[in-house]
């Protein structure tokens, strides 16, 4: 089952739930408050970056006479297009940049580099999947409708397909996501007269693009046509796969928990924000790629400010996660590569019925539920052990049960090369006291180290024969450390 009490599985009171949105509600406010010329200048900066790319590299796939160059020409092509995909389409589509009031940079008169119609994408995504992002039954980008990511949604024998239709969809993405936006605007359409009318326009739109990229690029290259079309077949490819990649790993990997309809019944803001947090997934990326994913390398931030810029997501990033250590929240994240694969993972799984699978359908890596803490003690919300004064909550209680996927909240094993590094420091530690204080002082401080340095067992038996050496050996020390 996917959760259905969602403050219960979180662990969180009322009053925690309202004062955890008003933290959220002031970030907006500080950010909106202070956006201004350095948030312009970065959009209109990204803008000319990509526009630049674009035009050096068709020149170069149309130049050059060698495979290296049109390699290269290629790479360049695809990285504009995942640019403008990305930080630009995708961003200011979602009114990030309204705020400037500049007609170019707006969100209803920006159409992207895409097959797909940006208003009937604005729709399909920026409405219903934002507003119900991973409710089963609701959300129509959960599986995008060909995939099943959840064991709450029927298993039916074309499922054993789904890793198949999974990557047909990565390589044609551009144009699965332009049907998904005509679907969902024909869906809210009364007369067939309208439907057709988006249809229509669709259909204009994919013509144009293309034209754009396969018949008029490839005929201003005249004899090198070839190259030019092979160029942009393989960009407008990779493109594909890596906006898929960016996305899948944001909402299906472990960790970006599912949710039933009967949240939605009076769901309230703090709800709305909490579901956002524990729906989602971020992925770690340094400045070139969180630039070359628009940011979605931050999809918790994303899913909380949609409408926020993109450049503001690292800072936010870091009052969010203070937040979730704050109500003892999972802050689910991890490398790309980790995030892709446990994705896959589940994509192959449940391809399968659910009888055929061992974990339980209320705590699977990638469903979970509330029951799967019902059957626990429960415990105080705050510890009271010393001074140890934080709050028990939703990762605390997933840490009891194990850590699952790609959440961070638990606790990493210590490593060989740092249990050496730390016995190193344990002995130099030991050394000096012994230069201060004299050799009788030497089981104090190694008791003492061994309290404060926490070793894992196995360096701890490798540090107690270091015990019996130094004592041993602590005259001769001592007389050396003299002269």
């Amino acid at each position: 089952m996917a959760i259905t009490e969602l403050p219960e599985y979180a662990h969180l009171s009322a009053a925690d739930l309202d004062e955890l949105a008003a933290a959220l509600e002031a970030i907006r406010h500080d950010i909106e408050t202070s956006r201004g010329a350095k948030d312009r200048a970065y959009i209109m900066r990204a803008i000319a970056f990509q526009r630049w790319l674009e035009v050096a590299a068709r020149l170069m796939i149309a130049s050059s006479k060698h495979k290296f160059g049109w390699a290269v020409g290629t790479a360049a092509l695809c990285a504009a297009k995942c640019i403008e995909n990305m930080e630009l389409g995708h961003n200011i589509s979602h009114g990030q940049w309204d705020w400037m009031n500049d007609p170019e940079v707006h969100s209803n008169t920006w159409e992207w580099d895409m097959a797909g119609l940006t208003s009937q994408w604005r729709n399909s995504h920026n409405y219903r999947h934002h507003m119900y992002a991973n409710v089963v039954g609701v959300d129509d980008d959960l599986g995008f409708g060909i995939m099943r990511v959840t064991r709450d949604q029927e298993w039916r024998p074309s499922a054993l397909a789904q890793p198949l239709r999974g990557l047909l969809l990565a390589l044609a993405f551009e144009w699965g996501v332009a049907l998904h936006g005509l679907y969902s605007v024909q869906e809210r359409e009364t007369t067939h007269a309208g439907k057709a009318a988006h249809k229509t326009a669709l259909i204009r739109k994919m013509a144009r693009q293309a034209s754009k990229d396969y018949v008029l690029f490839p005929a201003l290259s005249r004899r090198r046509w070839r190259r030019t079309l092979a160029a942009n077949v393989v960009a407008n490819g990779l493109r594909n796969v890596w906006a898929f990649v960016v996305i899948i790993c944001g909402h299906f990997t472990d960790g970006a928990e599912k949710f039933t309809a009967t949240v939605l019944e009076d769901e309230t803001k703090p709800e709305w924000y909490l579901r956002q947090m524990l729906g989602t997934a971020n992925f770690r990326a340094g400045r070139v790629m969180a630039f070359m994913s628009g940011n979605l390398c931050y999809q918790i931030e994303h899913h909380l400010f949609p409408d926020l810029p993109s450049n503001r997501y690292r800072e936010i990033a870091e009052r969010v996660r203070a937040l979730c250590v704050t109500y003892d929240l999972p802050y689910t994240t991890g490398t790309l590569l980790r995030q892709y694969l446990l994705t896959v993972r589940t994509i192959c799984k449940l391809a399968l019925p659910n009888r055929l699978l061992s974990a339980s359908s209320d705590d699977a890596p990638e469903t979970a539920s509330e029951e799967r803490f019902r059957n626990i003690p429960k415990r105080t919300p705050v510890s009271g052990i010393g001074d140890d004064d934080r709050r028990r909550g939703l990762a605390t209680a997933i840490l009891a049960r194990g850590s699952r996927g790609g959440s961070q909240t638990a606790r990493p094993r210590p490593t060989l090369r740092r249990d050496v590094l730390q016995l190193k420091l344990i002995r130099r530690r030991r050394l000096q006291t012994i230069r201060i204080f004299g050799a009788p002082t030497i089981a104090v401080a190694a008791a003492y180290s061994r309290r404060t340095s926490g070793l894992s067992g196995r360096t701890m038996a490798v540090s107690r024969l270091a015990d019996a050496g130094l004592s041993a050996g602590s005259s001769t020390r001592w007389q050396s450390a003299e002269t």
